[in-house]
């Protein structure tokens, strides 16, 4: 009977861990329902731009995007689309609609070549106002601390007022920033 009781303890314990891991992952849209949720809540749109052979797609989704204070943060302030660069679907945005364009043993997606003004690369993290006009298209890995930057700058509409130089120079970590409220506020 002890035995029994182990196992269920063990089960319950996995059960949790993977139930709190899931509240912390980022809730990926596709494009189509960003637009949908967009007609109903005006929200910023962030758009993670892959391919399935990226390597460095793949690192950002582990090393980056599965931070619990990202993934808060992305979810709380825009809504989140995955888009692959190389999808075969077309997708209609703006009055227009856009197709995969074959390309030797690959091809692309012109709304991945629209997004990026024509400078495709891999990974890139588009950023769009609650207009859907593009704020920045942001190329490359970024690390945790660098992509919490730039998400918060674009986020917090920090990019209209401030210069990016200056922002870095006066960023606090949002890790920080939490806990000098919970401080001032008496840690509750």
């Amino acid at each position: 009977m002890s035995i029994k009781i182990h196992i269920i303890s063990i089960l319950l314990l996995l059960i949790t861990c993977v139930s709190a891991d899931a509240q912390h992952k980022i809730e990926w849209l596709t494009f189509e329902e960003a637009l949908e949720m967009q007609k109903i809540d005006r929200k910023k749109i962030v758009i993670d731009l892959y391919t399935d052979w990226c390597i460095y797609c793949k690192r950002m989704d582990k090393a980056t995007f599965q931070k619990e204070h990202i993934s808060e943060y992305i979810n709380a302030n825009f809504y989140p689309v995955k888009l692959n660069g190389e999808q075969k679907s077309s997708i209609t945005f703006g009055g227009q609609t856009y197709k995969y364009i074959k390309n030797g043993s690959r091809g692309y997606h012109e709304l991945a070549v629209a997004l990026t003004e024509g400078r495709l690369s891999y990974p890139t993290v588009v950023f769009l106002d609650e207009n859907m006009k593009i704020i920045q298209a942001i190329p490359g890995y970024r690390s945790p601390l660098e992509f919490e930057m730039i998400m918060s700058y674009f986020g917090e509409n920090q990019h209209k007022n401030v210069p990016w130089s200056k922002y870095q120079d006066n960023y606090v970590p949002i890790r920080i920033k939490n806990k000098k409220v919970k401080l001032t506020s008496g840690g509750k």
